[in-house]
C-alpha cells in the first residue's frame, strides 16, 4: 500500500510539473502572438506613412544643418527636390538586380549651394555583354572639389533614402571598386569627399532623364522598389495556435487524470 501511495504521489507531482510547464509555455506563446499583433499594427502604420510620403509634393531636401536630426521613421522615402552641380567623373556603380536584369545604380555626388554634397542615385544602367564590371574607381577628390566643379546647375526630385549598410553575405570592396550597397559614408570615404549627407536621393524618371542629357549618360530613374515584408499576421496566428494547442493538451491531461482517479 505504501508503494502504491508513493507511486500516486509521484504521478501527482509529475502532473503538477507538466501543468506548470504548460502554463509557462502557454504564457510565452500568447505573449509572442500579442507582440506580433503590435508589430502588425506598426508595420501597417509604416506602410501607410510611406505611401503618403511617396505621393506627396516634393519638399526641399534637408540642408547640412538638418542632417544630424534625420531618422528613418520621420524621413525615409520623403519626396524631395534639390539642385546643384554634378561632380563629373565621380560616379560610383552599385550592383543592382531588377526585373530589367543585372546592372548598376549610378550614384553621383551633387554639390549643393550650402556647401554640402548629396549622393544622387541617377538611375539604373544595364550591365554590358560581359556582365557587371565596375569601372575603375575615380580619382580621390580634394577638399575643395565642389569649388572647382565645372558644369551647369541641374535639378533633381525623388525619394530621400537613408544610407544603406553593408549586407552580411556580401561586403563592399572599396579597394576593388565593388559596391553592393549604397553606403554613402563608405563611398564618400573611398572617394575623399567631405561633408556628405547621410542620405541619398533616388531620382525620379523625369529628373534623371533631364540630368542624363547633360551628363552624357542615360540612367533610368524612378525604379525605386518600395516593398515591406509583412508576415506579422501569420506569425501571430501561429503563436496563438500553439498556445491553444498547449491549453488543449493540458485540459486533456487533467481530464484523463481525473478519469483514472
Amino acid at each position: 500500500m505504501m508503494a502504491g501511495a508513493s507511486k500516486r504521489q509521484r504521478s501527482r507531482a509529475l502532473r503538477v510539473i507538466l501543468v506548470l510547464a504548460a502554463g509557462v509555455m502557454f504564457a510565452g506563446f500568447f505573449a509572442l502572438g500579442t507582440w506580433q499583433v503590435f508589430r502588425l499594427q506598426w508595420k501597417l502604420a509604416l506602410i501607410e506613412r510611406v505611401d503618403q510620403r511617396v505621393h506627396a509634393a516634393p519638399a526641399p531636401a534637408p540642408s547640412m544643418a538638418q542632417w544630424p536630426r534625420l531618422n528613418a521613421e520621420a524621413d525615409d522615402y520623403r519626396r524631395v527636390r534639390l539642385s546643384g552641380v554634378l561632380l563629373d567623373g565621380a560616379t560610383t556603380q552599385v550592383l543592382a538586380s531588377l526585373e530589367r536584369g543585372i546592372g548598376y545604380w549610378a550614384l553621383t555626388p551633387l554639390c549643393t549651394a550650402d556647401g554640402g554634397i548629396v549622393m544622387v542615385n541617377r538611375g539604373f544602367i544595364p550591365a554590358g555583354v560581359g556582365g557587371w564590371k565596375p569601372q575603375p574607381a575615380p580619382p580621390m577628390a580634394t577638399a575643395d572639389a565642389c569649388k572647382a566643379a565645372q558644369g551647369p546647375v541641374v535639378s533633381f526630385s525623388g525619394l530621400l533614402r537613408l544610407t544603406e549598410v553593408a549586407g552580411r553575405l556580401r561586403q563592399n570592396e572599396p579597394a576593388r571598386n565593388y559596391w553592393y550597397t549604397r553606403d554613402v559614408q563608405a563611398i564618400a570615404q573611398a572617394r575623399g569627399l567631405p561633408a556628405v549627407a547621410p542620405y541619398f536621393v533616388d531620382a525620379d524618371a523625369a529628373s534623371a532623364r533631364a540630368a542624363g542629357a547633360v551628363a552624357g549618360e542615360q540612367p533610368v530613374g524612378g525604379l525605386t522598389v518600395i516593398s515591406f515584408v509583412n508576415n506579422h499576421l501569420v506569425y501571430a496566428i501561429t503563436w496563438y495556435a500553439l498556445a491553444l494547442m498547449v491549453a488543449a493538451a493540458t485540459v486533456w491531461v487533467i481530464r484523463d487524470a481525473r478519469k483514472q482517479k
